[in-house]
């Protein structure tokens, strides 16, 4: 965990070392300065020396110059190097997610990731600052006060060895009492992310069935909870504030006494009894500073963990040594094909699925929910690898692609559709970055969304709000098909995307894609018998396989399934907006 999150402090190696250098220093400065308050008083002030008070006084006003400096440069250093040591890792986890299959992510929830990102990268943030000042700092001043003190009597010195090591011992069952439940803390994060997401994210049903006082109720659960589990943590953490005033009050009444029987013996001086005081707090406070930075340390272990997973999450899909880069053409190939999510072979999504593609072939896939439609079609664009058997396109192992190369000639229209916040020009350029806005109209008029957008007010330069709220669904999905047909892909998936289009503009699209678009093969998921029966093959899943595979009319001769969509579909007396418009 450790070598996973220092290597990313990179460029910043130079400031967190010099930030401990400047901390000890401006600590020995620190220590300096009672030592030589003690002469001031002993051979100054006590035997009225005027010129040892200056010599003294001008020595101090130097060891605080020096220690002002030092802690300017300490304070600036750190600060650079654990903003920088953030930024770092935060990058660095959005980058390795990107990298992701959709087995990675299913692993992790969004919120969790967005946790990560967020709350854990900051509590290591600070955890980081706290370690290259705080963590130094105390045990140099911790020493040094030790030392000065031993130095001037080690019999009072004795007092501050034993209460450093009683409170060493409480302070670290106290904090390993802590630590098991700010690794709760965490997770009830996610938990309280994840309820603020749902919601936000489909605030539009929340409200139309009236759900607020639900929601309201379910976030109340989910924030109640997090408070109850950080309750508990900070009520062992604040055991330490008590402990160490009760340690520190301890100290000075020990030494006030002990010291002034010496001063009466004449064992010690007044001012080398100011300076043993003024040490006492030094320790005890570097103590009390110690026992911060291990509940800081604490705190940020749990999210240095969480971190340190997803950072050492290996990409379940990678490219392979001399990957191939170029695919010939749109052909696919299933050979007897099983996948799991899980990865085990008894809970399988899809079962023996073999049948291949042609270039340039229109293959509709039919079927229940659940029955395997999407999860097939994620195995051609490598969004998840097959468990057993093998899948080709182009002619080759998918395995064997380039992963980059291999999805640009896959180009997938999802159910979800996400429009970026931009403009339409921009959102249409995710296929194409360097594309013309003649490139753009061609695949708009393929899609059919030429229609609307040059309805709009600023056409092709009209602002897409967050999500694309702006735009109704069927709108969306055609830009979202204009934007896979931008890359002028070898394979076009349409995964159930034109659900929300009328059948008019349904027909007009796949009337386009033959006529315009004929050598790519085209892949198209669908509810609606009328959206895929022009397909050159039809393919009906159920239950994870391929209950039937041919042309429509074969399809009505020979599928009962098919037969029964076909008729409920078609004696239902079609759809309502047939023949209309979009």
């Amino acid at each position: 965990m450790l070598k996973t999150l220092t290597a990313q402090i990179k460029e910043y190696k130079k400031d967190s070392l010099l930030s401990p250098l400047y901390v000890v220093l401006e600590a020995v400065m620190e220590m300096i300065i009672p030592y030589i308050m003690s002469a001031i008083i002993d051979q100054g002030v006590t035997a009225a020396n005027m010129s040892a008070i200056y010599k003294y006084g001008a020595l101090m006003i130097v060891a605080a110059a020096c220690g002002l400096l030092f802690g300017l440069l300490g304070a600036k250093t750190s600060a650079r190097a654990s903003a920088g040591f953030a930024k770092n890792i935060r990058y660095a986890l959005y980058d390795h997610v990107q990298d992701f299959s959709f087995k990675n992510i299913d692993k992790y929830s969004t919120p969790g990731l967005i946790t990560r990102l967020t709350t854990d990268v900051s509590n290591l943030q600070s955890a980081f600052l706290v370690v290259i000042r705080m963590m130094v700092r105390a045990p140099a001043s911790l020493i040094i006060a030790m030392a000065m003190t031993f130095l001037i009597s080690a019999r009072l010195a004795l007092i501050y060895l034993a209460a450093a090591v009683v409170l060493g011992i409480i302070m670290y069952f106290l904090i390993t009492a802590a630590n098991k439940h700010f690794q709760i803390v965490f997770d009830q994060y996610d938990s309280l992310n994840s309820s603020v997401q749902e919601n936000l994210t489909g605030i539009r049903v929340v409200k139309s069935f009236a759900r607020e006082d639900y929601e309201k109720d379910k976030f109340r659960r989910a924030n109640q909870k997090l408070y109850t589990v950080f309750v508990k943590a900070e009520r062992v953490v604040s055991w330490t504030s008590p402990v160490m005033n009760a340690t520190v009050y301890t100290c000075i009444l020990l030494i006030s006494w002990f010291g002034a029987h010496m001063i009466v013996s004449n064992t010690l001086t007044t001012g080398e009894l100011m300076s043993v005081l003024t040490y006492c707090m030094n320790i005890l406070m570097s103590l009390m500073m110690l026992s911060m930075v291990m509940v800081m340390i604490t705190m940020s272990a749990a999210s240095a963990r969480r971190i340190a997973e997803v950072l050492n999450e290996k990409p379940d899909i990678a490219d392979p040594d001399s990957a191939v880069t170029e695919v010939a053409d749109g052909s696919i190939a299933f050979h007897h094909v099983d996948f799991s999510y899980s990865g085990r072979p008894d809970h399988l999504a899809l079962r023996d699925i073999d049948f291949s593609v042609k270039p340039g072939e229109t293959i509709g896939i039919l079927g229940a929910t659940g029955s395997g439609k999407t999860s097939l079609v994620n195995l051609i664009n490598r969004m998840y690898d097959v468990t057993s058997g093998t899948l080709e396109v182009g002619g080759q192992d998918v395995r064997n692609y380039d992963l980059e190369a291999f999805r640009d000639a896959v180009s997938v229209v999802l159910q979800k559709n996400e429009l970026f916040s931009g403009t339409v020009e921009e959102n249409l350029r995710w296929g194409k970055s360097d594309a013309s806005l003649e490139d753009c109209r061609r695949a708009c008029r393929l899609a059919c969304a030429d229609e609307f957008i040059e309805k709009l007010p600023d056409g092709y330069q009209t602002k897409v709000e967050r999500g694309g709220a702006n735009f109704s669904g069927g709108q969306k999905q055609r830009l979202c098909i204009a934007r896979a047909l931008m890359k002028n892909p070898k394979i076009l998936i349409l995964d159930d995307s034109t659900s929300a289009v009328d059948t008019a503009t349904d027909a007009r699209i796949r009337k386009a894609f033959k006529e315009e678009v004929p050598q790519m093969t085209k892949i198209i998921i669908a509810q609606r018998i009328a959206s895929v029966q022009d397909a050159d093959r039809i393919i009906v899943m159920q239950n994870g396989s391929i209950g039937a595979i041919g042309s429509h009319d074969r399809l009505l001769q020979t599928s009962a399934v098919y037969r029964d969509i076909y008729e409920a579909q078609t004696l239902a007396g079609g759809d309502f907006d047939e023949g209309g418009d979009a």
